[in-house]
């Protein structure tokens, strides 16, 4: 896909093909698979920006979800081949973060499903909201893009 089919520019996409295991009763993926798919795109994204659960782990912080919202579009179907895009679209510089997704089928290009998650910083030993350190200021500040007011 060209960047002109995604809603922001420079996504991390994230291939995923429909397995039989993600059908649920009504003959369609199951809600909370898109939702592990965004999770799977995040944590990708995260990696290949040189954050992984290591670096968290040494760095004693980690970004949690604190809000996730999805908007549902069309149904997935199994065998449909699709594109997970995701992106950092706000940061601080402090505490919190945003992150979007989006869901896009390959065979017609129809967008299946938007997300939006707001992330906090939290200090993984105590559970509680914590400052972002330098490594995520600067790696994650250098991944996030400019969107129109939305």
């Amino acid at each position: 896909m060209s960047d002109k089919s995604w809603d922001y520019a420079d996504p991390f996409l994230l291939e995923v093909v429909v397995s039989e295991s993600q059908i649920d009763g009504l003959k369609h993926v199951n809600n909370a698979v898109y939702v592990n798919w965004c999770q799977d795109a995040g944590w990708q994204h995260s990696m290949a920006l040189g954050l992984g659960i290591e670096q968290y782990h040494g760095l004693d912080r980690a970004m949690a979800i604190r809000r996730g919202e999805y908007d549902y579009i069309q149904a997935a179907h199994l065998g449909d081949e699709l594109t997970v895009a995701t992106w950092l679209t706000a940061s601080d510089g402090k505490l919190f973060m945003e992150r979007r997704f989006q869901v896009v089928r390959k065979s017609d290009g129809a967008t299946l499903l938007r997300g939006r998650w707001d992330l906090v910083c939290i200090q993984i030993s105590s559970g509680r909201p914590k400052r972002l350190p330098a490594e995520f200021r600067d790696v994650y500040g250098d991944a996030v893009v400019s969107i129109p007011n939305d």
